[in-house]
């Protein structure tokens, strides 16, 4: 990936990515630090999915942002870079179940831990993208567009985002009649047209979809 930036715009690249270590830098004395970002809380059908990422220190990847900026190539092609590069990294995943039975909130708030939980080395401090996490003892910091300012969390959100678009691949081969594949559980006109057409499917969140459905609430 290197071999594309050259000149001027590798310069303009590696200055982007020294502004987006201005949190770790701040926090690196008191310990090793933790990117923290989710993927999934607004679909109507799949899991939501948290990414973990411990970097090395001053860790450099071209082109690592809000992986909502990126395209899926580009994703794809950093997933396996920060797999590569990174101390540590771990997703947690919370199933539409689970949503349905606690919320999205603290379904999100759970696979966050797991993912957390799951890195070795344990992490000093958390940089979350717009959240304290209940249930950690770790110092948190809440920055908010987080995984566009911080190189941990922009690499913590590709690993939650392309987790879970792998996993809403697989789901598309098991139901195919609602384009899971194309877009990920998301309200697309042509997902609630199936949704309609063929009523939920397992992987289907009910409290999201009560107004496609006519479902009532659960007293």
């Amino acid at each position: 990936m290197t071999k594309e930036l050259k000149g001027e715009k590798l310069e303009k690249e590696l200055l982007r990515l020294e502004g987006m270590l201005e949190y770790e830098r701040q926090y690196r004395s008191v310990g090793v630090i933790c990117g923290v970002d989710e993927a999934g809380r607004g679909p109507l059908a799949g899991p939501v999915v948290a990414g973990a990422v411990i970097l090395p220190e001053d860790c450099r990847i071209l082109y690592l942002n809000d992986s909502k900026k990126l395209t899926e190539k580009r994703r794809e092609a950093l997933y396996l870079e920060i797999q590569e590069k990174a101390v540590s990294w771990g997703v947690g995943v919370a199933s539409p179940g689970r949503i349905d039975e606690i919320n999205i909130l603290q379904a999100t708030y759970e696979a966050m831990r797991q993912a957390v939980e799951s890195l070795v080395p344990c992490p000093q401090v958390l940089l979350n993208d717009a959240v304290i996490i209940p249930g950690l003892s770790m110092e948190q910091v809440k920055i908010i567009h987080g995984d566009a300012k911080s190189l941990s969390i922009a690499a913590a959100s590709v690993m939650a985002k392309v987790t879970r678009d792998h996993m809403m691949v697989e789901y598309d081969k098991l139901y195919p009649e609602y384009g899971f594949a194309k877009h990920k559980g998301y309200g697309t006109a042509e997902h609630i047209r199936a949704l309609k057409t063929y009523g939920p499917c397992p992987i289907h969140r009910r409290t999201f979809i009560r107004k496609f459905t006519g479902e009532q609430r659960d007293e």
